[in-house]
């Protein structure tokens, strides 16, 4: 019984002390240094757990009244029972009845209210500490105490929140010393995973600029900790406002998020603070314009139409890589091709802007062809549709059409609705009737359109049939004399990729209106023209029917062969011929001067400039050009239509009136001094009648029958073999040959069996040869010549079938029955026939 009085004696003495604590902790003095230096050690007897001998934050008193803190009392019970003994009171030892316990408010309240006004006092000494007059050691015991009083009870972060000691923290962070701003840092973080408020509290001042310059130093010790503290700090819309304010901030984090390699957490942290940042429609343009563009797409995607406008123009002011070109058209091609069909005219213009800026890339390109832009955009574009829409939107329009049609991809396979495609007969007709309908920007657009289509070899026939169904060429052709410099030079472009399929077509408007072709002359003979439009404009001239007699004296009238004469005259000097840009210009050149080769006889315009520019000389300069196989091919069929001609030019002896009256002259002699033309029996020279056989003509033509180029060996054929046709010597033309070493290679040519007109001539030109009975013998044991002309006597048309059987007549292989073959052919030919059919074969 005494035992119990005085436990109970001491349960209320413990009552009595929680109870008048208040007066102990002085309630009601003022909170004065006096109070604010009381030391740890000044801590109340009763406010301390007996077994843990630390101030108890849980007071429970078991029945010998005696408090202890309810997890250790807990634990000593456990520990009694565990032993097999029964419950006992630390203090007295005492066995006590049971294990049950009860809360004492009172001291569990009086300890609490003590704690606060230590804690308090504590964080107000501290406050002394974070100034950036204190010390390292002051600095940091300062931040120590702030973390204790935050961390020990909520009356700590009351304080902090109360007093204003956010601030003073975070201005800890420009401290000297890097131990003082990493525990500033720590101090931050902690106070940003409370609330928002404690987070905007950090925010303040210029803290988050100065944090996000940690995070930009990769050497800095605080960079992990300052990640971490604006991952915390971005959960805060108002901060992350605050965040879009700061120039450079997003990109900053932007290259710690893709740092995985180097740092996974911190890169992971780095990537969830700009997922919180992308609560703010700034930080997301930004993010945009930095290259992070799926939140932008998203708002996009989700947003509504007033916020979709918004976005998208904000869209079209990005600069974006081909990659994210890629990545727009992935995620809305099909929001903005139903914008550009249904959308309003705000809307459109937009779209059209974004659609512009996205499809010059390929792939991109490619995508928004896929999610079916084109039909959209035809609809648009179609002589109903544009009746709704604004110029520019037209032109916007167009432009698009225009960079997809750029994409390089096979439009005669892709579908625009049902079986029509954009290159079927009735869309081209609608696009080219709207070039003639439209403004010059729009037409521009149609007329690049149409180049891109025509360069395809999959699509040019189509867009070539279209337009001859449409007779639209004459307003195509018109378009060369356009004041609208693009319109031109498109236009020009167009006629260029369509005037070898329709040469005829062309050259029926360019005859009915001169001042066209005048046009086309000027612009090749600028000095100061755009060098692609240049080289198209040529390509046109170029590619006009070559025997029309009109065009062609249009062409002298208007200065063109003068000009292109001295322009190849240049070429050939500067030795440039190998130079790309002079290689397309060069073959270009030479096939419209070669014009004036096919007209010389009806013309004699034609033959004064061509012996004026000397131009038999010229095309022989030009078989030297080794890899320029175009210009070797046109230079060698120049030739053999002016070495045709030759035999029609041929001078007579210029004796002077008395030598004239001599006898010589009547008995058709020469004087002493005059050499006459072996193979034409008259005054010769490559500049007055064209004679090959002067300026190292044959021996030029003789190399080029051994030439990669099946097409240049049979130009070349046909050159010499103009030595061997009906009206010259033809024997002196052997004769000319063989000293040439001609004859060799030309029977090489029929030994490879060759087919189609290379196979006519080779063989008319080996029969002709044959006819020299010391050839014709020797050739006799040339088993591979007889077995050529065997095979082309039995697979060649009729004509080369006789004149195959001919030459094996020539050498013995086939019997003579009758003296229909000549012999000894004179310089009139024989009647197997001439050769004059095969000069006029080509195109």
């Amino acid at each position: 019984m005494a035992q119990r009085r005085q436990g109970s004696q001491r349960q209320e003495q413990a009552w009595w002390v929680a109870e008048g604590g208040r007066d102990w902790c002085g309630e009601g003095s003022d909170d004065g240094e006096e109070g604010e230096e009381e030391e740890e050690d000044g801590v109340l007897s009763a406010f301390l757990c007996p077994i843990t001998m630390e101030v108890m934050r849980d007071p429970v008193v078991v029945e010998t009244g005696h408090a202890f803190e309810r997890e250790a009392i807990a634990r000593w019970f456990s520990e009694c029972a565990s032993l097999g003994a029964a419950p006992r009171c630390p203090v007295t030892m005492e066995v006590v009845e049971g294990a049950d316990v009860k809360p004492v408010v009172a001291l569990r309240a009086a300890i609490e209210e003590w704690t606060s006004r230590r804690e308090t006092a504590a964080l107000r000494r501290a406050c002394r500490w974070l100034t950036k007059a204190a010390s390292e050691k002051e600095a940091l015991r300062g931040l120590d105490a702030v973390m204790r009083g935050w961390k020990l009870a909520r009356v700590g972060k009351r304080v902090v929140r109360r007093d204003g000691m956010v601030p003073m923290v975070a201005a800890m962070l420009r401290n000297g010393s890097a131990r003082v701003r990493l525990k500033a840092l720590q101090a931050l973080r902690e106070f940003a995973r409370e609330d928002d408020e404690y987070r905007d509290s950090v925010s303040e001042g210029d803290t988050i600029r100065t944090i996000v310059k940690f995070i930009d130093f990769e050497d800095c010790q605080e960079r992990e900790l300052a990640v971490s503290l604006l991952c915390e700090l971005s959960k805060s819309e108002m901060v992350c406002e605050k965040i879009s304010e700061l120039n450079g901030a997003i990109l900053i984090l932007g290259k710690v998020a893709c740092s995985k390699s180097q740092n996974p957490a911190l890169a992971e942290e780095a990537e969830m603070t700009l997922e919180n940042l992308e609560k703010c429609e700034k930080n997301v343009l930004q993010m945009a314009e930095n290259g992070r563009l799926e939140p932008l797409l998203n708002l996009l995607i989700e947003g509504s139409p007033e916020k979709q406008l918004r976005i998208a123009s904000s869209l079209e002011k990005i600069v974006l890589s081909n990659d994210l070109k890629n990545l727009v058209a992935q995620r809305v091609g099909l929001l903005f091709a139903g914008v550009v069909e249904n959308g309003t005219l705000p809307a459109k213009e937009v779209a059209f802007k974004v659609l512009d800026h996205i499809s010059t890339n390929t792939e991109s390109a490619k995508v928004l062809i896929e999610d079916g832009i084109l039909l959209p955009l035809f609809r648009v574009l179609s002589v109903d549709g544009v009746k709704f829409l604004p110029p520019r939107l037209q032109e916007a329009a167009a432009a698009v059409l225009s960079n997809l049609v750029a994409c390089g991809i096979d439009f005669g396979t892709v579908p625009l609705d049902g079986n029509r495609t954009i290159v079927s007969e009735d869309i081209v007709h609608s696009l080219l009737h709207l070039i003639s309908n439209t403004s010059p920007p729009i037409q521009c657009k149609l007329l690049e359109i149409f180049v891109m289509l025509s360069s395809s070899t999959t699509t040019v026939l189509s867009i070539i049939s279209a337009i001859r169904s449409s007779g639209a060429i004459t307003n195509l052709v018109q378009f060369v004399e356009s004041d609208h410099q693009e319109s031109r030079a498109a236009s020009i472009k167009l006629l260029c990729k369509i005037s070898f399929d329709m040469d005829h077509e062309i050259a029926q408007v360019l005859r009915s209106s001169p001042t066209l072709l005048g046009c086309l002359v000027r612009i090749v003979s600028e000095n100061d023209a755009n060098a692609d439009e240049q080289d198209a404009a040529l390509q046109i001239l170029a590619n006009l029917p070559k025997r029309d007699r009109r065009l062609t004296m249009e062409l002298m009238e208007q200065g063109a062969f003068k000009y292109i004469a001295r322009k190849v005259l240049n070429i050939c000097r500067r030795g440039t011929a190998n130079n790309i840009v002079d290689k397309t210009m060069l073959e270009g050149l030479v096939k419209v001067l070669a014009r004036i080769t096919y007209i010389l006889r009806e013309e004699p315009r034609c033959v004064a400039l061509a012996r004026e520019y000397n131009l038999a000389s010229l095309f022989t300069s030009l078989l030297r050009l080794n890899g320029l196989d175009g210009v070797q091919l046109l230079s060698a069929k120049a030739l053999v239509n002016l070495s045709v001609e030759s035999r029609y030019m041929t001078g007579t002896p210029n004796f002077d009136e008395h030598e004239q009256k001599s006898g010589l002259t009547w008995f058709g002699k020469k004087p002493p001094g005059i050499q006459l033309c072996r193979v034409h029996s008259g005054i010769c020279s490559i500049r007055d009648n064209f004679c090959i056989l002067e300026g190292k003509a044959v021996e030029r033509l003789v190399v080029c029958l051994s030439h990669q180029n099946k097409k240049v060996v049979e130009a070349s054929l046909a050159a010499l073999c103009t030595l061997l046709g009906d009206g010259v010597e033809i024997t002196e033309g052997v004769s000319v040959l063989y000293r040439a070493n001609a004859v060799e290679p030309i029977f090489e040519i029929l030994k490879g069996n060759p087919t189609g007109t290379l196979q006519q001539r080779v063989t008319w030109a080996v029969e002709r040869i044959l006819r020299t009975e010391s050839i014709a013998k020797a050739a006799s044991s040339d088993r591979g010549l007889s077995s050529a002309l065997v095979h082309a006597f039995q697979n060649g048309d009729s004509r080369t079938r006789r004149i195959a059987e001919a030459s094996l007549k020539h050498i013995n292989k086939l019997p003579t029955f009758s003296q229909i073959i000549d012999k000894h052919p004179s310089r009139r030919g024989s009647s197997i026939g001439s050769m004059e059919h095969y000069f006029r074969s080509d195109r």
